[in-house]
């Protein structure tokens, strides 16, 4: 035998201890692993992530809602703008103080209208975001500071509602309050101060900004005015309904009818037709303002509700005449021009 037979014959394998096996075996499959994990995505197949159900269900959500108000986004509007404004009037006064039934209407004005008027605006800048981006917001501020229109507009808006309030308190030998007052000045000062810091632009970044634009996008100027009407005057409830029960000698049903869906109507389509002429929001804040002084100016303090139900019953009708004069002279076309997809009347 040869020396190179004996040593293959007695040859063995050096000994090899434990942890260097599993070392071994444990990059291999790590490869081989790797090596199929090459081959399930070359064939186009996507490996298994866990998924945490609630964000799914939170994201599937978010979905539907974007989805309801890219198809409904009038009806979106209003429900969020009702559910802030009523539902914060309804946490801050509770329910006998959102009925008018448990505060006075001076507590409720107070803290009422502070809440409610950010429904109007918080829902109308959310949903210009939510649809429309960037650009729609940039869209909205530019109809706000839109200023250069013809100062027969500039007049329009001011004074439509002193001058029919004035008259129509004229014509029953009642002065205006600002003619008794003590301090003319101030309570003018003070009146313009209110109107210019209060409700007007809030309600109107919502009412103007966003509401008239979607539903004139299917109705004309008389439908979009009637619909937005009627429920501007329902939004007012809960700052008004401790008012409307103060209503001796009148009903309290009649009397919250009086306040809220007799002259808001008309005045809603007059501005809707300012804004569909002009397409200033800014126009329609500043015609929004008088209608909130000439509650200080100029209608006498302490009046009964008798008086102010009458003074809203003769307003609402100059302007219907107002709303009337206006559609025969336009040979009955009130739009200033036609939308995608509106209507022509």
């Amino acid at each position: 035998m040869t020396i190179n037979q004996f040593a293959v014959r007695n040859w063995a394998p050096p000994a090899v201890s434990e942890d260097i096996t599993q070392d071994v075996w444990h990059v291999t499959r790590a490869r081989t692993n790797n090596i199929l994990g090459k081959q399930k995505w070359a064939a186009g197949s996507t490996p298994k992530v866990p998924v945490d159900s609630s964000l799914c269900s939170v994201e599937g959500s978010m979905q539907s809602i974007v989805a309801f108000s890219k198809s409904h986004p009038v009806l979106s509007y209003y429900i969020l703008v009702f559910a802030i404004s009523w539902g914060g009037g309804l946490l801050a006064l509770g329910p006998g103080g959102f009925m008018g039934t448990t505060v006075t209407p001076r507590t409720q004005l107070l803290v009422g209208v502070p809440i409610g008027i950010l429904g109007p605006c918080i829902a109308g800048i959310l949903l210009i975001g939510l649809l429309y981006g960037r650009p729609g917001l940039r869209e909205l501020l530019s109809r706000l500071l839109k200023w250069r229109v013809g100062a027969g507009w500039y007049a329009f808006a001011l004074l439509t509602a002193p001058v029919i309030t004035t008259l129509s308190l004229l014509a029953r030998s009642t002065p205006p309050a600002i003619a008794t007052a003590s301090d003319k000045p101030a309570l003018l000062l003070m009146g313009i101060a209110i109107g210019l810091g209060s409700s007007p632009i809030f309600e109107e970044l919502g009412w103007t900004g966003f509401a008239t634009p979607e539903l004139r996008k299917r109705f004309g100027v008389l439908t979009t005015g009637l619909l937005m009407g009627v429920l501007w005057g329902a939004w007012h409830f809960p700052v008004f309904s401790a008012t409307g029960r103060a209503s001796e000698p009148l009903s309290p049903l009649v009397f919250t009818v009086a306040l809220l869906f007799t002259w808001l109507i008309p005045y809603r389509i007059l501005m809707v037709w300012l804004y569909d002429h002009t397409q200033s929001l800014l126009l329609c804040i500043i015609m929004h303002v008088p209608i909130v002084v000439e509650k200080f100016v100029l209608y006498p303090p302490d009046s009964s509700s008798t008086f102010t139900a009458t003074s809203n019953l003769i307003d609402a009708v100059a302007l219907w005449v107002v709303v009337g004069v206006i559609f025969l002279a336009s040979r009955g076309r009130l739009n200033a021009q036609m939308h995608a997809g509106g209507a022509a009347t």
